[in-house]
Formats: structure tokens, sequence, C-alpha cells
């Protein structure tokens, strides 16, 4: 089975996107125990610079296993721990459709996107049993990264930073309180930790560090690789498809945050934006024209494709933020309407 990793952004509808590969990580290849096998042919490496002129397929993964469920099984497997950051790319939509019902049974035809995706791909949020293991990776996480700041030198006397074991795991839909306690060291290398929550009690066990992009370990003895991201303060989590994004808090400061403000974001309504990375071929309208709904707008070249950005609804143009020949950043203003 092959699945071909591009440099595109699947939630907009596909677009190409460009950069450099800040992070690039690619699945462990060879045999594995199942008797299935693993192989990334690829032409990049970490640093390396994906252009508005070339193709944008990054790489291709292909598995092969005793029959079609095993190489699904590993092409997942593989998917999670293959780490790709500084540009869009469409793993999470892969893994999206090797999990999907219907491409396990076969029932495939190139109507499947539109039929099974009418509105678009939007990412995946993890639930049930996936929400649960990560909320449990989320809190050991956090765990390490505390004991590495309690260990900095020159703290108060009786003030020393001491990790603690009640938590509470915030996401955008809601909150849940965790315990955690140390359980010794894991079957492999690393440490194990037992988190208990409202969904039950998890047994983690993982080498993890600081600054490492995957999180490889076992959770009630299953092998999981989860794609970890700092934002800040919040853990950004990716396995299967989903992402999650979670902030890990005292039980204290979780009341507290709760109580914060929510900041509304900001309105583009009025501005045309460059829906990809790409060069700003020509302008077909100027400031204080009124245009109608459909009328084209402007020319975006990408990826040796040009793009007709047209009008959504009637208005007047107010200003010009873009001329013709600029190179263009994605969601970048071109014009914006009064």
């Amino acid at each position: 089975m092959e699945a071909r990793v591009y440099a595109e952004d699947p939630t907009r509808n596909f677009m190409p996107s460009i950069g450099r590969l800040v992070r690039y990580i690619e699945p462990e290849a060879g045999g594995l125990e199942n008797g299935c096998s693993v192989r990334v042919d690829s032409g990049v490496v970490e640093g390396s610079e994906i252009s508005m002129f070339y193709d944008p397929m990054i790489a291709k993964l292909v598995t092969h296993g005793p029959d079609r469920p095993a190489a699904i099984a590993a092409m997942q497997a593989a998917l999670d721990g293959f780490a790709i950051r500084g540009i869009a790319q469409n793993t999470s939509f892969l893994a999206a459709v090797l999990a999907h019902e219907r491409f396990h049974e076969g029932r495939l035809t190139t109507n499947f996107i539109a039929e099974e995706f009418p509105d678009g791909f939007h990412g995946g949020s993890p639930a049930g049993e996936t929400l649960a293991r990560l909320l449990a990776v989320a809190v050991v996480l956090q765990r390490v990264w505390d004991a590495r700041e309690a260990r900095i030198s020159g703290q108060l006397p009786g003030r020393a930073k001491a990790p603690g074991d009640d938590w509470v795991v915030v996401t955008a839909v809601d909150s849940h309180p965790v315990t955690l306690s140390a359980a010794g060291e894991g079957e492999g290398a690393g440490d194990a930790y037992r988190v208990t929550g409202a969904d039950g009690d998890r047994l983690v066990e993982s080498a993890w560090r600081p600054g490492e992009a995957l999180f490889r370990g076992r959770i009630d003895g299953r092998t999981v690789t989860v794609q970890v991201d700092r934002r800040g303060p919040w853990w950004q989590l990716t396995h299967g498809g989903a992402r999650l994004e979670a902030l890990v808090l005292t039980a204290r400061a979780a009341e507290l945050a709760a109580r914060m403000p929510r900041k509304e974001p900001p309105d583009l309504s009025r501005f045309l934006l460059s829906p990809m990375p790409g060069l700003l071929v020509s302008l077909a309208v100027g400031s204080g024209q009124e245009v109608k709904a459909g009328q084209e707008l402007a020319v975006v070249e990408a990826m040796k494709m040009e793009n007709v950005l047209r009008a959504q609804r009637d208005g007047v143009v107010a200003k010009v933020h873009a001329e013709a020949g600029a190179s263009l950043a994605v969601d970048q203003a071109i014009l914006e309407f009064e």
C-alpha cells in the first residue's frame, strides 16, 4: 500500500503549501515483528525548502503486510511517526482516510472524497479511547516538563518547586481532572506513571524528554506514538490524524483560568486573503472600483497552477494591499473592501 505525503493543506481544499522543513522525522523503516514492513521514498531532509515552482510531493510512504488490514495498520502507525513541521501537509487527511470504514471495506471510487467529505476536510478531533489516551499523555508530558524545571539552581531554601500529582487537563471543549502517580520503571527504558481520571485508570510508560517531537511509549501495554508540539503553555498532540490541544494546570490554576475572558477572533470578512502562498500574477480591480459577486479579482500562481480569486458578494474596493508581481504568504491581504 502506498500513500503520497504532499505539501498541501487538506483543510483549505488541498491548497499547496511552501516553506522550509524546520522539522522532518520519517517513520522507522524496515521489517516489523508482525510480518509487515515500512519503506519511505523521499528526496528531502530537515532544512529542505518546498518552493512554489515544483511538485509539492514530499515523500511516498509504502507499507507491506500479509493482508490488507495488516498493511493499513502498519501505515497508520507509520503516519503517527511522520513528523513534519514548517509547512502544511496531508498526513492527517491520509490517517482519516485509512480509518474510514468504507476504505477498509474497499468500496472506493474517484468520488470518495466528494462523497465522504462533502463540506471539505476539517481535521479530526479525538474521542473515546483515543481522547483518554491523549489526556493521559498530556499529563505525563507536563509532569516530565515540571520535573526538569524543578531542578533549576538558585531556588530559595524551603521554596523549591515540586511537581504535584493532581491536575486538570483543559481542552477547547471541557476540563478533565486527573491524578498522576509514579509507578516505577517501565518494562522498557523510561519511567512509568499511573494516570487516573473519570474514564478509568491507565499505565503510561515512556522515556520521552522535553524537546523531543515524538512521544514513543506504551499505554496499558500497547505501543503508542504521539506527535508532540509545545505552543506556549499548551500541548498540541497528534495521533491517528486527530489533534488535541491541551493545557495541563493545577486545580487552582484551572479555577482561575476559567474566569479569564475569551478573546474574539478578528473580523476578516472585509479582506480578500491569499488562500495559498504564491505569486500574485495580476489584479483585475483597483481602489474605489465597484465589484459584483463572481467577478474576477486576482490571479495567484503556485505549484505551476494559476488560481483565479473571485468576489463572493457585491462591494467596493477600499484599498489595494498587494501589487501584481508580489510574493504572497498564506492569508496575506490582497484587497480590502468598504
